[in-house]
């Protein structure tokens, strides 16, 4: 059986890493950006611990993914929330589970369509190593290799749970 981390020493090094991660590249004023769901509720925590400051947007990428004509649009769809410009400004674009990088490709497109950021840093609780597009975490809280057949899924907001699921 995977023995899942728990989230909260997880959340306090990557917040640590975050706060020097944007010192060293000379990141200032950023804005955090969360993927819904569990994506916005990571990147609330974060701003709680290092960026109490930064402004929070939410992006739903539902009508930029890839597989949406294949399995059609999720029941819940949320408007993304930006309300701020973001040309020239420094993103950090916040999201639970990487795994194939799609997610994260569409959120791309999408942060595109509101404008031009200077940087997008990458942040993510988990890395799933199921790579399909090269992308990669710059703050990742820990990888994962997951037998088989399952996923990993966090539910929340409060509290933050990671579960191992058999997929359907």
């Amino acid at each position: 059986m995977t023995e899942l981390p728990e989230i909260g020493p997880l959340l306090d090094n990557m917040a640590g890493e975050l706060v020097a991660y944007l010192a060293r590249h000379r990141r200032e004023e950023p804005i955090v950006v969360g993927i819904h769901t569990g994506g916005v509720w990571i990147a609330e925590q974060l701003r709680n611990r290092c960026l109490p400051d930064a402004p929070l947007g939410t992006l739903d990428i539902a009508f930029y993914r890839d597989d949406f004509e294949q399995h059609g649009l999720p029941q819940r769809v949320r408007a993304s929330e930006l309300p701020f410009d973001i040309d020239g400004r420094h993103l950090i674009l916040v999201d639970d589970v990487l795994m194939t990088g799609r997610t994260i490709r569409a959120a791309l497109n999408e942060l595109f369509d509101y404008g031009r950021p200077a940087s997008v840093t990458l942040v993510t609780l988990l890395d799933i190593e199921a790579r399909q597009l090269p992308i990669r975490a710059d703050i990742l809280g820990a990888s994962l290799a997951l037998p088989a057949g399952h996923r990993v899924k966090l539910t929340g907001p409060s509290p933050l749970q990671l579960t191992l699921n058999p997929v359907d």
